[in-house]
């Protein structure tokens, strides 16, 4: 028996044309995200190591101004042999002089947008293989800290460094190993160095605890140490929804 090939023909309904022309959009879209997604995530690399490499030059040229007040400093002694001079007076008598108050003055620099900030020294955590100059910012606003949190880490409240009190420096976590993203994986015993380019001295401190906090509490800050010299690091949980704060004291 013959068979009889019958090809139905597909007729395209409106319906069809709209779900055709919605995919289409659907994934044109689609592509135009990804394509912004990418572009963020590249910028934001790009951002997180432009302040790396911005931050290393500051500590760069902090510590090469640090090292020329160190040899300014240097007293030039001079030996006088005869306290007479030919004609039988009495030689003059020469006084080294010290340039201790030009060492103890920063210099100033400026961000971008116009803040005015000096380096007041550095933090060297071993374990984590970090080291950041710490920027002190003229007005202490938050914009002015916002603006400095993208250069180095700053000092948030305290006393002068290294000093009786409780000296607070907070810096930006950028999920990497860049800035304080690895200081909450600190430890109790764990070393934190703290040098201060005023007088060339390095204090070494040890972390004694670890807890979060919700942005609003700022209790991490106060100054009530007994009479010790401590130093408390703050930065953002990874979800930004709380505050690290980790707590060292002066060995």
């Amino acid at each position: 028996m013959n068979q009889i090939l019958v090809t139905k023909k597909l007729y395209i309904t409106p319906e069809l044309k709209r779900k055709k022309k919605v995919y289409k959009v659907n994934f044109i879209l689609s592509v135009f995200f990804l394509i912004v997604l990418i572009s963020v995530y590249i910028y934001a690399a790009y951002d997180r190591d432009k302040a790396e490499a911005m931050s290393q030059d500051i500590l760069a040229s902090a510590e090469a101004e640090q090292q020329d007040n160190t040899v300014a400093d240097s007293d030039i002694l001079i030996a006088v042999l005869n306290d007479t001079t030919d004609d039988g007076t009495e030689a003059p008598v020469v006084t080294p002089t010290s340039n201790s108050n030009k060492n103890a003055n920063k210099t100033k620099q400026q961000s971008q947008s116009g803040y005015t900030y000096v380096t007041d020294g550095k933090i060297t955590i071993p374990k984590l293989g970090i080291e950041y100059g710490i920027l002190d910012g003229e007005t202490d606003s938050e914009a002015e800290t916002e603006e400095l949190l993208k250069m180095s880490p700053v000092k948030f409240h305290g006393p002068d460094i290294n000093t009786v009190g409780n000296y607070c420096i907070v810096g930006h976590n950028y999920r990497n190993s860049r800035f304080f993203s690895k200081v909450p994986t600190l430890v109790n015993g764990d070393i934190i160095q703290i040098t201060d380019f005023a007088n060339n001295s390095t204090v070494e401190y040890e972390v004694y605890d670890k807890y979060t906090v919700v942005p609003e509490d700022v209790s991490c800050t106060s100054q009530n140490t007994d009479g010790r010299t401590e130093i408390t690091l703050i930065t953002c949980t990874d979800d930004s929804s709380q505050r690290w704060i980790i707590k060292a004291r002066a060995i």
